[in-house]
């Protein structure tokens, strides 16, 4: 129904927006909580994707405490979903230490057994990458 499908949508951006929040002031950490065990991970400053909530934690853990957001925004979140799959896309600007930052960003969210929803699927990139010159 319409209300479930506002619902989800509510319920998916709070999560992100939380994460977020914790983000902001340096812990990352925020995001593994809503990760499933099996979330995979696209960022375009890595050579890989990481696969599970162990390679996620071992990437986020080391950043706790390392930056601190003066700003960010969540720029038009888009929810999209069905009963146990929810797709958000979104715009993110950060500012960190004045300078600005722009990102796309897909997160799929599953939902398990338990009821909550879970990241499954994460995918940064840059807004628009710096052309390299031949």
């Amino acid at each position: 129904t319409a209300k479930e499908k506002t619902s989800v949508e509510k319920t998916i951006i709070e999560l992100e927006r939380a994460a977020f929040l914790r983000w902001s002031q340096g812990d990352p950490t925020g995001f593994l909580e809503i990760s499933a065990d099996d979330v995979v991970y696209f960022d375009p400053f890595l050579d890989r994707r990481l696969n599970g909530i162990e390679e996620l934690t071992k990437l986020y853990v080391p950043l706790k405490g390392q930056f601190k957001a003066d700003k960010y925004e969540m720029v038009e979140p888009k929810v999209q979903a069905s009963k146990k799959m929810a797709v958000l896309t979104f715009n993110f600007n950060s500012w960190i230490e004045g300078k600005e930052e722009k990102w796309n960003c897909t997160e799929v969210y599953r939902l398990e057994t338990d009821g909550k929803w879970k990241i499954i699927q994460t995918h940064w990139s840059l807004t628009k990458p710096e052309l390299k010159q031949k």
